[in-house]
C-alpha cells in the first residue's frame, strides 16, 4: 500500500508541471489494467482516453451529451458517440466492459444511483471520480459567506451550474454500500495534487480532500 502512495503521489508531482495532464485523469487511468475494454462516459474533449490508450494500450469507447464534445473527440480519432448517462445506459448490456468509468460527471446526473448501478452492470469494474462538497475551503464559504461555493473544481455560479447533485466523500460511501458496490481502491488528494494519507479516516478525506477517485466493483 505504501509502494501505491508513492507512485500515486509522484504521478500527482507530473501532473501539475507545465502541460501535465490533470491529476484525477492520471489517478483514474493508474486503476484500469493495460489492454482493457473500457467505456468513458462523458468523454469531454477525449483527454482521458486519449491517455488511457497512450498509457494502458485500452480498447476504448465513450460517450459524451455535448454535440461540441462529440466533434472533439471524432477529430482525434477517438470512438465517441453522442448519449446521456441518465438515459443511454440502460441500452448496453450486462459485462460489456472491463471498465466503465466516470470522471468528473456523477454530481451532473439526475439519478447518481442509478447510473452507478448501471455501471456495476455493465462493467466488471467501475471508476468514479468527483469533487469533494465537502471540503473545508467550501463549508467556510457556506458558514461565513452564506452563499453557494465557488472553487476552481465547482466554478460555476449556483444559477449556471451543471451540477444538480452535490456530494461530499462520506455521501458517496454511503452510495456504495447502499447500491452493493465494493471499494477496491480509493484517493483523495488535495489542491496540489497531493494524495492524502491511504491510513486517514473518512472524516479527514471528507474535510481535507478536494478530489476523490474510487475503484469499484460488484460484491459477491
Amino acid at each position: 500500500m505504501l509502494s501505491r502512495l508513492k507512485r500515486d503521489l509522484t504521478m500527482a508531482e507530473a501532473a501539475r508541471a507545465p502541460g501535465g495532464a490533470r491529476v484525477d485523469l492520471l489517478l483514474v487511468a493508474d486503476m484500469v489494467a493495460p489492454g482493457s475494454k473500457v467505456l468513458d462516459i462523458g468523454a469531454g474533449d477525449g483527454e482521458l482516453l486519449r491517455i488511457l490508450g497512450e498509457q494502458r494500450g485500452v480498447d476504448g469507447r465513450g460517450i459524451e451529451l455535448s454535440r461540441e464534445g462529440v466533434n472533439e473527440c471524432v477529430a482525434k480519432g477517438l470512438a465517441v458517440i453522442q448519449g446521456d448517462a441518465d438515459t443511454d445506459l440502460a441500452d448496453y448490456p450486462d459485462d460489456a466492459f472491463d471498465y466503465v468509468i466516470l470522471s468528473q460527471t456523477l454530481q451532473a446526473t439526475h439519478r447518481p444511483r442509478v447510473v452507478l448501478e448501471h455501471m456495476l452492470r455493465i462493467g466488471r469494474n467501475a471508476v468514479v471520480s468527483f469533487p469533494n462538497f465537502g471540503h473545508w475551503k467550501i463549508r467556510l464559504q457556506l458558514a461565513f459567506g452564506g452563499h453557494m461555493p465557488r472553487t476552481d473544481n465547482l466554478p460555476y455560479s449556483w444559477w449556471d451550474s451543471p451540477n444538480i447533485h452535490f456530494c461530499t466523500i462520506k455521501d458517496f460511501v454511503v452510495l456504495c454500500d447502499v447500491t452493493g458496490a465494493k471499494m477496491d481502491r480509493a484517493v483523495a488528494f488535495n489542491a496540489w495534487g497531493t494524495p492524502l494519507r491511504f491510513n486517514a479516516p473518512w472524516w479527514f478525506w471528507n474535510l481535507f480532500g478536494e478530489q476523490a477517485v474510487f475503484l469499484l466493483s460488484r460484491r459477491g
